[in-house]
Formats: C-alpha cells, structure tokens, sequence
C-alpha cells in the first residue's frame, strides 16, 4: 500500500491548519497556496498526489488549442489531483465541467487552479472538488495555452512537484514535499489527538495559559 492509500481513510480528521502547522515544523514554511484559491464548495477536502500544468496567456488562437492541457488530463493517474497555474493571467477560465469530467474518469480526486473556473453550478452538481482564483465565463482558447506539464510549478511562494501531496480544505490548500510527506502525516495525526485533549481542557475552564503549558498546542 503507498502513502497516499495508507492515509486516504484518515482524511476526514486531517485539516490544511494541522499540515500546516507540522510542515512548519519540519522547516517547509512555504507549503501553503495563495489563500485565494478557494473551494466551489466550502464543504470539500480534497487529498492526493500531485500532477502539475503550467499555462500562460496568448495573443492569438494557437494552431492546436488546448493540445498541452488535453495531453495533461490524458496523463493523469488514479489517485493523482491536477495543480495548475496560469503564472497570474485571469483572463478566461483554465478550467471547466468537461475537464473536471475527463478527470474524474481517469481516477483523479480533484483540481486546484490558480487561476479561473467557469460552469461551476455542473462542477458543484457532480461533487468533483475543484478550488479556483476565481470564475469567468470566457474560454481559454485564444487567451490562455498551456506549455508544459509534469514539471514543477510555483504558486504563490509555493513549489509543487509531480508525486508531492496535496491536501485542501475550506482554509486552503498544503502541499507536502514527498520527501517530507510520510513524517508530515505521521506528525499530523498525533497533532489531531493532542488538539483534541486540548479542546476538551479548554471547554472545561482552564486556563488558556496553563494549558497551552502543558500541552504546547494552539
């Protein structure tokens, strides 16, 4: 069983603050996307192994549009969650409900765009978690190609790499470095339980100091 099956069934209890907050401590301060890249729906988590798509503003119709992120969405594998950057164009959303589908077909848990999103009433419709910049009803074709996929990419202060994982809820989005990954979830299931003996004190009445005291957890 790989790492992002042995940690599937604990996604429910995982948060992007929890990550977070264990990343730092493992000296990747960077791991957190721009916050606003959100979720369609609030509700969402979304949990997986990335794939990346870089795509960049054009003046003109290409002569074969949309070749690069088709080749893309082709490629990816069950399990993975497709991370694209538009390297700041908002011009024309990236991203829609026929990607989402071709995604989903292919085993793939999600999209996060950095960038815009158009027919999100049919993204919501079919529960396919996709977090977006934005939205626009304007296609790509002409304003936006893509260039190059399964390299790394930078979102905000944030490298992602192909095979890194990527966890987002409705405070963001976290990508942990592989190399990291394994000790990152481990840390943060334990951080999970001690938040929860924390929560329980404060309800209690304690002191917020002396439990953060003891605990060493906030």
């Amino acid at each position: 069983m790989d790492l992002l099956q042995a940690y599937l069934p604990h996604r429910e209890i995982l948060s992007s603050a929890v990550l977070a907050d264990v990343l730092d401590s493992l000296g990747c301060r960077t791991s957190a996307l721009p916050g606003a890249i959100r979720p369609l729906n609030l509700q969402w988590k979304l949990f997986g192994r990335v794939a990346t798509l870089s795509a960049v503003s054009v003046a003109a119709e290409p002569e074969k549009p949309y070749e690069i992120e088709l080749a893309c969405v082709d490629s990816l594998q069950a399990g993975d969650v497709l991370l694209a950057t538009t390297n700041q164009d908002r011009s024309s959303a990236l991203w829609g409900e026929l990607l989402s589908t071709a995604c989903r077909a292919r085993g793939a848990l999600g999209a996060v765009i950095d960038g815009l999103t158009r027919d999100a009433a049919k993204i919501l419709a079919m529960d396919f978690p996709v977090f977006a910049s934005g939205f626009s009803p304007l296609d790509s074709k002409g304003r936006l190609d893509g260039i190059s996929f399964g390299q790394p990419i930078r979102i905000g202060a944030c490298v992602a790499r192909p095979g890194d994982l990527v966890f987002g809820d409705i405070d963001g989005i976290v990508v942990m470095p592989a190399e990291l990954a394994e000790q990152a979830l481990s840390k943060a299931l334990e951080k999970v339980s001690g938040e929860n003996q924390v929560r329980a004190e404060l309800a209690k009445g304690r002191s917020a100091r002396e439990v953060f005291a003891e605990y060493g957890i906030l």
